[in-house]
């Protein structure tokens, strides 16, 4: 690849969700139905660790059970315990312990006392840094802030914490504010595929019919190359009809993400990061119609957005953007 920075891999455990109806989860491992001849794969924690070893990236990740936080009943509890033999399983295969960081993954559900449970295995293990896995797969956004704030609270300071499959810029910046440092998602991407720019005030979507003849840039206060040389109608021509269009907004939605991160941490640094948070909010709220669950979320972060806020209005849980569907 030769990418010189920071890279993390994932052990294949979203995949016995993405690809539940090709596998087999046993105490083993996960059997996989390949979708190319149809010949059963296993792929084992040693497998899993043995891959990574040889990509050789600065994280890896312990292969974990994973279920969607919308089932119910004794299978979230299985899966909690298998993922804490599995990561011992993992830490005995793990062959570069001085080069690569093994993460382990806090699963249970949105069952508070399973994520307690997984979260005091998982910290009793001393690893380089903790996963919280498992959200973003249709829990309602009120469960999935308290889980995090649950976790993150539960794990030690001076170790990264990483929310898996966030995503949303608005849940990143909340799940800042509750103590998380690392995300991943598909999302800028995916959506980018869809014809939608990430913006300040939300999203934008180019495929809209008003588009076609606005020759402004995406966002005026981008300085990506996209938002230096192309208009909207440009980009909204391509969507419709060019793959290019899809590209262009990629490179957009991900400069937007890095400058997003790069500036919450800068406010972090700099002891203004309820500022930041402030600002961000009246971006994306102008009216004041925060959603509830992120006024809650701030609470207990201990962040004042009483300023950011309408007492009459309200806002439904997602601002004009897609249901996430992945972990």
């Amino acid at each position: 690849m030769n990418w010189p920075r920071a890279l993390l891999t994932d052990s294949g455990g979203f995949q016995m969700v993405s690809l539940l109806h090709l596998a087999d989860i046993t105490e083993k491992g996960v059997t996989f139905q390949s979708p190319v001849d149809g010949k059963p794969m296993l792929l084992t924690p040693e497998e899993s660790i043995q891959i990574q070893n040889r990509i050789g990236a600065d994280i890896i990740m312990a292969l974990d059970d994973v279920v969607r936080t919308t089932i119910t009943g004794p299978r979230i509890e299985e899966a909690m315990y298998r993922t804490l033999r599995w990561i011992d399983r993992c830490i005995a295969a793990h062959k570069r312990p001085n080069e690569q960081n093994l993460f382990g993954i806090i699963q249970g559900g949105l069952d508070p006392v399973l994520r307690d449970i997984c979260v005091r295995g998982l910290v009793e293990r001393n690893l380089p840094g903790y996963a919280i896995g498992g959200l973003a797969g249709g829990e309602d956004k009120d469960s999935f802030w308290r889980v995090v704030a649950q976790c993150t609270a539960a794990l030690p300071e001076d170790k990264p914490r990483y929310v898996m499959g966030v995503g949303y810029p608005l849940d990143i910046v909340v799940c800042s504010a509750l103590g998380a440092d690392m995300y991943d998602c598909v999302y800028p991407t995916r959506t980018a595929r869809f014809g939608t720019a990430l913006v300040p005030e939300g999203v934008l979507k180019l495929k809209h019919r008003a588009m076609a003849t606005d020759t402004r840039p995406i966002d005026p206060s981008c300085n990506c190359m996209v938002c230096k040389k192309y208009s909207r109608a440009y980009i909204h021509c391509l969507v419709t009809k060019d793959a290019m269009g899809s590209q262009l907004l990629s490179y957009h939605n991900l400069f937007y993400m890095m400058k997003l991160s790069s500036d919450l941490h800068s406010s972090i640094v700099q002891g203004r990061f309820p500022e930041f948070v402030c600002k961000f909010l009246q971006k994306m709220f102008p009216e004041g119609d925060v959603p509830e669950w992120v006024c809650n979320a701030m609470e207990v972060a201990g962040i004042d957005i009483s300023l950011c806020c309408s007492p009459f209005s309200s806002s439904p849980e997602y601002r004009n953007s897609e249901i996430p569907t992945d972990f």
